[in-house]
């Protein structure tokens, strides 16, 4: 079946939100000793479950870390100037944002240096890879677009009719050409 991205909202089946959660708790405790053991971080998390259990993960342990935290970070050689910084959901958007933007400029330099934008436009890039956000702002780029080709071929219709109309007004309505004279041609 594979991996597919699902709508992050209350999952409303008591069997669904259980297993959910079970599978959940266990990738947040295996994410936690990952940077533990990677960057040497001290870590506690608690969870309750939505059946008001709680469970626990800690490295070195859960009641050192809550015992350093509620005591001001005496007691240990690495808890001086103890400071918890809470996690921002914005600062979560904020990275996603910058993870697209810095795939979309990669994107472009891998294409630049291929040679394949410079005999391209942009509208002839494929969209099949596009996320939502990016086909909302080709969709608006391309209607900018048709406008502006629509308003250079009224200008140009313009400018085309009116030097017809100069051109015909500025002939001498008594000049006439005797095509006779020139039999010998």
């Amino acid at each position: 079946m594979g991996r597919r991205k699902i709508e992050i909202k209350k999952i409303e089946k008591k069997s669904s939100l259980q297993v959910t959660f079970s599978k959940r708790r266990t990738g947040l405790f295996r994410k936690a000793s990952e940077i533990s053991v990677l960057c040497g971080a001290e870590i506690a998390i608690l969870v309750q479950s939505p059946a008001n259990k709680i469970y626990s993960y800690g490295h070195p342990s859960v009641e050192t870390l809550l015992h350093r935290y509620q005591t001001g970070g005496a007691g240990g050689s690495s808890s001086a100037g103890l400071s918890i910084i809470p996690y921002s959901e914005d600062g979560r958007n904020k990275y996603d944002e910058a993870v697209k933007k810095l795939e979309i400029v990669k994107r472009s330099m891998k294409q630049e240096s291929s040679g394949i934008s410079s005999t391209r436009f942009w509208w002839d890039e494929p969209m099949e890879g596009m996320e939502l956000y990016e086909l909302e702002e080709y969709v608006e780029a391309m209607e900018a677009l048709k406008d502006n080709v629509s308003r250079r071929v009224e200008e140009m219709e313009k400018q085309k009719s009116n030097a017809a109309s100069a051109s015909t007004s500025d002939l001498d309505p008594s000049f006439q050409i005797n095509y006779q004279d020139f039999d010998g041609f």
